[in-house]
């Protein structure tokens, strides 16, 4: 007698729960895990990005250039940034064509993405910046600003300047051998009186700019 009323009082919970599915019961709420936040990201994963999404515009595309922006809202920092702009360029199509890597929305009609912008035309280097092989980018932002603090040079100058914001350039010059990507200390190239070039094929650093 026991076992049987054992047996009827386990099976309790499981019939009271299929009478109140049948009566209409709402089933227990699920918690829904928060949106994550957009994260920056290192030059070089976003320039993969832009570089993937270029391909079908020109099939002898190389890039030409690269760089950071901040956004309101999402910090940078370690050489990671919300916000990438690449140039890349097409002997045959004699035109160059710049694509944005957004990891959010944001101010000044930036959609979350990436997005390519119009056209332009393109008769060869521009200056003293010249377009160089893909396979020539090996090494990361991150990387690059690891180099660049490790310096004599950029200890003495974030020491007296602790607050200066960094952000990052990639560019081919004639004096150099490879690509290098550019630490910049300022808000910009016209404004600022610091920067250090790393080697983007070798991790090397080059020379300081002041």
């Amino acid at each position: 007698m026991k076992a049987v009323f054992f047996l009827r009082a386990g099976l309790l919970p499981a019939a009271l729960s299929v009478f109140l599915s049948a009566c209409g019961a709402p089933p227990p709420p699920v918690k829904k895990e928060p949106a994550k936040a957009p994260e920056p990201v290192t030059g070089l994963k976003a320039f993969f990005q832009m570089y993937s999404a270029a391909r079908p515009w020109a099939a002898d595309l190389i890039p030409l250039g690269c760089h950071s922006q901040e956004m309101t809202g999402i910090p940078s920092g370690d050489g990671k940034y919300p916000l990438w702009n690449c140039t890349f360029v097409s002997e045959t199509r004699r035109q160059s064509k710049t694509y944005t890597y957004a990891v959010a929305n944001g101010d000044g009609g930036i959609n979350k993405g990436i997005y390519g912008r119009n056209e332009e035309s393109y008769s060869g280097p521009r200056g003293n910046q010249s377009p160089f092989p893909m396979q020539a980018l090996k090494k990361d932002t991150d990387e690059a600003l690891k180099t660049a603090l490790a310096t004599k040079d950029a200890t003495e100058y974030v020491k007296k300047n602790p607050d200066k914001p960094v952000f990052f350039m990639l560019e081919k010059t004639k004096e150099l051998q490879n690509p290098a990507w550019r630490v910049v200390w300022g808000n910009s190239i016209s404004t600022s009186n610091f920067s250090i070039y790393v080697d983007a094929s070798t991790g090397d650093y080059i020379k300081t700019m002041r």
